[in-house]
C-alpha cells in the first residue's frame, strides 16, 4: 500500500520554504489590503481582528511545519536505503528551520498595532 504523502522524497526538501513563503505573501497582501480596505482605529491597541486572523494563519502554519518536521523524522526512522533517510531527517530540519522563521516574523505582526 502506498503512502499519500512520503516524506523521504526529495521535493520535501523545498516544501517547508515554499510553505513559509506562501504564508510570508499571503500574510503582507493580506495586511496590505485589509489595512487599504478597513483599517482599525488608530487608538484601538494590537487586539483587532486583523491581528487575529494573523495570529490564527500563522498557529496553524507553525503547526502544520511542527507536524511535518515530526513525521518527517518518524519517516526518516522507518525509511531503509540510506538517501531516503537523507532527506527525511534534511527535509525534517528544514521544516524546524521553516517553523522557526514563521514565529520569528509572525509574532511581532501579530502583537504590534496592525496598519502603522
Amino acid at each position: 500500500m502506498k503512502r499519500l504523502l512520503r516524506l523521504t522524497h526529495p521535493i520535501h526538501l523545498v516544501s517547508g520554504v515554499t510553505l513559509w513563503g506562501i504564508w510570508f505573501v499571503a500574510i503582507y497582501a493580506g495586511l496590505s489590503v485589509a489595512c487599504s480596505v478597513a483599517p482599525p482605529d488608530p487608538e484601538r491597541d494590537m487586539l483587532t481582528g486583523i491581528n487575529i486572523g494573523v495570529g490564527l494563519a500563522t498557529l496553524f502554519t507553525v503547526l502544520l511545519l511542527l507536524w511535518l518536521a515530526w513525521a518527517s523524522v518518524v519517516a526518516g526512522r522507518r525509511a531503509e536505503p540510506r538517501r531516503e533517510r537523507f532527506f527525511a531527517y534534511v527535509s525534517a530540519g528544514i521544516f524546524l528551520f521553516s517553523a522557526g522563521g514563521t514565529l520569528f516574523v509572525g509574532y511581532p505582526i501579530v502583537f504590534l498595532p496592525p496598519c502603522l
